[in-house]
């Protein structure tokens, strides 16, 4: 257990449709997942206000997620029942498109942001232009003409690696947009979909999106295969290709290292960032 000063760190586990939602981070006058949770937290809690808490990937607008890992601190006299009781209060109170899977206590070092190894998520596509799913029309996207996912594939493997973003990013003021982008893969899926995961140790803000508009387009044959990777030299980002929608992207996965690991993974992580801040002029906080 994750205590100092009467406070115990909380890991929470869950998932959402983001359709409903301006995104995971709070926002004044809009209904965002983060907000929801907090307010429940107070709620069950019986806190005075509703607790910070710190996420390992801040969705956008209308993107889902499948496997959120978010840490709080709390004090911990307001923890008077077990951790499955607490997490079936949150279901209780939440709204039904924000689900708690579970809630622990934290092992020691453990920071939701920062202690992460890598982030991963899928995006869908329904090529087949035969008519949207009914059933999955707020997690798929439909798009009207047939994809190569060949020539797909051949240009997301020349985005491999670290590069610096910027074509593929909505800019922040002062954020650094360096990522270390380790999968992008398109497959499809018994039912004929087209599916990529993108999996890398951290994304900018709208990044999995810009990609996937971008290399939809080499799809089409509308690009050659090495336009994408072209951007990345000049760091432009070029006309003729749109973001995807958000209803297709889902955070699948994050993974930490082992329990004993995970403060110097955090400690590693700042220091990398401040590191970037230092050599760019940039603020390392604003990564996901």
């Amino acid at each position: 257990m994750n205590v100092a000063d009467g406070f115990t760190r909380l890991r929470i586990d869950l998932a959402y449709d983001g359709t409903n939602y301006s995104g995971w981070a709070k926002q004044l006058s809009q209904t965002t997942v983060q907000g929801e949770l907090e307010a429940a937290l107070a709620v069950v809690l019986r806190l005075p206000a509703p607790p910070p808490t710190f996420v390992a990937g801040r969705t956008d607008a209308g993107v889902h997620a499948r496997a959120q890992v978010v840490h709080l601190d709390v004090p911990t006299t307001s923890l008077v029942v077990s951790w499955d009781r607490l997490a079936f209060q949150l279901r209780g109170i939440l709204p039904n498109d924000v689900v708690v899977r579970s809630v622990s206590a934290a092992p020691a070092g453990f920071d939701a942001r920062f202690s992460a190894l890598w982030r991963a998520y899928e995006y869908t596509i329904d090529d087949r232009c035969a008519g949207a799913n009914p059933l999955t029309r707020t997690s798929v996207f439909e798009h009207f003409r047939h994809l190569d996912e060949h020539r797909m594939n051949e240009a997301s493997a020349m985005l491999l690696g670290v590069h610096d973003f910027t074509a593929f990013c909505k800019p922040r003021e002062w954020a650094t947009t360096v990522r270390t982008l380790q999968q992008l893969q398109w497959t499809r899926t018994d039912e004929g979909l087209l599916r990529a995961r993108v999996q890398a140790d951290a994304f900018c803000h709208s990044m999995v999106r810009f990609l996937v508009g971008a290399l939809m387009t080499v799809g089409e044959g509308a690009r050659p295969i090495g336009w994408p990777a072209g951007m990345l030299t000049t760091r432009v980002r070029e006309q003729g290709f749109n973001l995807a929608a958000a209803q297709g992207l889902v955070l699948v996965e994050v993974r930490y290292p082992e329990d004993e690991l995970l403060a110097q993974r955090a400690i590693q992580t700042r220091a990398m960032r401040e590191e970037l801040a230092d050599e760019d002029g940039v603020d390392f906080s604003d990564i996901d």
